[in-house]
């Protein structure tokens, strides 16, 4: 194993543990800024005072955040605001990079037998769906293994 595929495992476990810590994980439907303070008992101004920033800036940052809008910066300012830290995370909607992996693989491995497949058909040597199958397995664990420089490129 060389030391790319190893370094690329170690972040692949990275984000696999995160994926499981998020797990069930889900945004309240007010949203983390207003659960958290209505949480503390803390009013906007309250907030606002401890970040410094006038008070109309926290029903702002909660709107923006259900919106979809809100920095970092402030998701972070608020938290610690709060008393709290503030996370995010990228993870796999599986759970496990190594899914998304194969499913990319699975896909190249698909078109690849589904060309061969269509020129043996036009020669009348079409394999058996089990056949098919089989190979599609097999190419699926050889690309996921391999992953060629035009692994994500899906032409």
């Amino acid at each position: 194993m060389g030391v790319k595929t190893i370094v690329q495992q170690q972040y692949r476990n990275i984000v696999d543990s995160a994926a499981a810590s998020a797990a069930g994980l889900k945004a309240p439907p007010e949203g983390w800024l207003r659960t958290v303070r209505s949480a503390l008992g803390m009013s906007g101004a309250d907030v606002a005072k401890k970040m410094g920033v006038t008070r109309a800036r926290v029903p702002a940052a909660e709107r923006a955040e259900l919106a979809g809008g809100v920095t970092l910066k402030s998701m972070q300012a608020a938290a610690e605001a709060m008393g709290c830290r503030f996370v995010y995370a990228i993870v796999p909607a599986s759970g496990h990079v190594e899914d998304i992996i194969t499913a990319q693989a699975r896909k190249k491995a698909m078109a690849i037998v589904g060309t061969a497949s269509t020129h043996m058909a036009l020669e009348n040597q079409k394999l058996p769906d089990d056949k098919i199958d089989q190979e599609v397995e097999r190419l699926t664990r050889e690309i996921a293994q391999e992953m060629p420089p035009n692994f994500w490129n899906d032409q």
